[in-house]
Order: structure tokens, then sequence, then C-alpha cells
């Protein structure tokens, strides 16, 4: 299974780290290196659940629906991985990776070495590669995904707090969820 952290989705297009990060993803599953993929993301930003658009992307793009697994928590990208790593875990799958551009996977690779103890490896994006893919834009129906009395983490968490957040440390290491 790879895990792909999501963005925020400003509509009505995908922004181009996203196309980046879908199109990759489709493309380790065509080619058969993956035969799952867990979406990760919550709203955070922007009132649509980021691991929602992403499903609805992937199905879009023609990964079929029952391979994809939505992680909605995650509000940073340590959390994408740690709540996603757990989240494999928990449906038994034995090979995971997270599935990103390089920037990102960079950043995560010393917080995922230590705490999942070298069990996640790491398939980012090869930009080479990405350029010859096809970047058809799918139409979704985004609307249906928007959240009402949708919160930013700008007005629930100060910048500490969101530091914090991105550096891994709101995370509950002992919670078995």
């Amino acid at each position: 299974v790879i895990i792909v952290p999501g963005i925020q989705f400003i509509e009505p297009a995908w922004d181009r780290v996203l196309q980046m990060r879908l199109i990759w993803a489709k493309h380790l599953y065509d080619r058969g290196l993956t035969k799952n993929i867990i979406t990760s993301g919550a709203a955070v930003y922007s009132p649509y659940v980021e691991a929602e658009i992403m499903k609805a992307y992937l199905v879009a793009l023609g990964v079929p629906e029952d391979k994809i697994i939505v992680e909605n928590r995650a509000e940073h990208s340590t959390e994408n991985l740690w709540y996603g790593f757990n989240l494999a875990k928990r449906n038994g799958f034995k090979a995971i990776a997270l599935a990103s551009d390089p920037f990102q996977s960079k950043m995560l690779y010393r917080f995922a070495k230590r705490r999942t103890k070298k069990q996640v490896y790491f398939l980012p994006v090869i930009i080479d590669t990405l350029r010859t893919l096809p970047h058809d834009t799918p139409v979704i129906n985004y609307e249906s995904l928007r959240l009402k009395d949708f919160v930013p983490i700008t007005e629930k968490q100060s910048k500490r707090q969101r530091l914090r957040g991105t550096m891994g440390r709101n995370i509950n290491y002992k919670s078995k969820e």
C-alpha cells in the first residue's frame, strides 16, 4: 500500500502539487508497484477533506474505488505518515510506502525512520518519469464534498500549535487508533 499525503484543495481546480502526487500514485498503481492507496488528510485550510478529494480524483483517473482507503484525521505531514502507517497496519498491509513529491519525502524521511522503525519505504516522484505521464484534469463533483460549518486550522490553532503539529508533536503515539 502507498500513503499519499494531502494538500489543501482550492476550488475549482487541482493544484500542481496535488496533481503531481495523484498522477504519481496512479502511475505506481498502473505499474503494479502498489495494489492499494491510502489517501490521507483532513479538512485543514479549506472546507474539503483532502483525502476525500484525492479519492475522487483517483477514481476519476481510473483507480478502482475499493483499492482506495481514506484516512481523514491528519492535519500535518507527520500525521499523514503516522496515521496512514497505522491504518495500513490495522488493515494487514506488510509493505507500506510513502508516495509524495521529493521535498515532502525528504522532509518526512527521518521522522519515518525514527517512528516506524524503518517499516515505511519511500517512493518519491521521479520528475523525469512524471513528465511523460498524461496530465489530463479529471472532472469531479467537489461541491458534494464541501463541509458545512468548516473552521480552518488557522482559527483553531496558534502558530506554535501548528508548528508543533508539523514536527509530529500533536500525535498521541501511545494510542492504538
